[in-house]
């Protein structure tokens, strides 16, 4: 079944004349893990806004988002807040409390769940997250990886159907963003949520994806598995292959020489060395 399925929408901002996207069309698998990339100014904030009602902005837009087999419009605010997640960039700018076990609990008390649900749902999500060690600490005390892991988790207690990640690990260092997105990973293996995941770190990302959807302009150049994507911006020259993993560069390389272009485009150290043995 189909998570999202997006029909031609366009949205363009209040006194803008170009289209921040222009009739994009795909759809989301449930369960399944998209990574939405582009250079700066392509629209991918502005797509993910758009998949969650209350976050979408000011502007016209056209066109229809389903979620679930209903219109994105016809869900009610507290019913996107629990099956929508959203993570955005900045750590700061999602928490709401003082404490760790208080933000967690904050999304369920805004849903109005009984105590014990919510004291059930809190000491799951901390132990899965594995933030025992800093349950009780002041969010003030914590790391910017920290903070952005605890907004994950917060997120997550509501158990949402899908979870809109807009470039998590934008301000956070390598190691940080490196356990971040692999927890994104995990939420995504052994919960099943579907992930729509905003990133630029794509040697992390691009490894676990079902479907990539790269942006251009506002309007969706491509929509493919990670190795038909390689191929496609290789053979193209698109300027955002050179965001590639390397496996993929060393393949766009070769394949402009012309060799094996038979062979699928790799995506990972593992799959690349195949690939140069096979080549070679």
């Amino acid at each position: 079944m189909e998570a999202f399925a997006i029909e031609n929408l366009s949205f363009t901002y209040p006194d803008r004349i170009r289209p921040a996207l222009y009739q994009i069309s795909a759809s989301v698998e449930t369960g399944s893990f998209v990574v939405v990339i582009g250079g700066s100014g392509s629209g991918k904030t502005t797509l993910l806004r758009n998949l969650k009602g209350p976050l979408t902005p000011s502007g016209i837009r056209e066109g229809e988002v389903v979620f679930f087999g209903k219109k994105l419009g016809e869900l009610t605010d507290k019913e996107q807040a629990r099956r929508i997640g959203y993570v955005f960039q900045n750590p700061d700018h999602q928490i709401v409390t003082d404490k760790v076990w208080h933000e967690l609990a904050f999304g369920l008390e805004s849903l109005g769940m009984d105590q014990e649900t919510i004291r059930l749902r809190v000491t799951e999500m901390a132990s899965f997250f594995g933030i025992q060690d800093w349950f009780y600490k002041k969010v003030s005390e914590l790391s910017g990886g920290q903070k952005q892991i605890l907004n994950l988790a917060s997120v997550m207690v509501l158990q949402p159907d899908v979870l809109l990640l807009d470039e998590p690990t934008s301000q956070l260092d390598p190691i940080a963003a490196g356990e971040f997105l692999a927890m994104v990973e995990k939420i995504n293996r052994e919960i099943g949520t579907t992930v729509i995941l905003s990133e630029h770190r794509l040697d992390e990302v691009l490894a676990v994806a079902d479907r990539v959807w790269v942006l251009e302009n506002g309007s969706l150049f491509s929509d493919d598995t990670p190795e038909n994507t390689g191929a496609i911006l290789a053979a193209k020259n698109h300027p955002m292959f050179q965001a590639m993993p390397a496996p993929l560069k060393i393949y766009g390389e070769l394949y402009e020489e012309g060799f094996r272009q038979e062979l699928s485009c790799p995506v990972t150290v593992r799959d690349g060395r195949t690939w140069l043995s096979e080549v070679f």
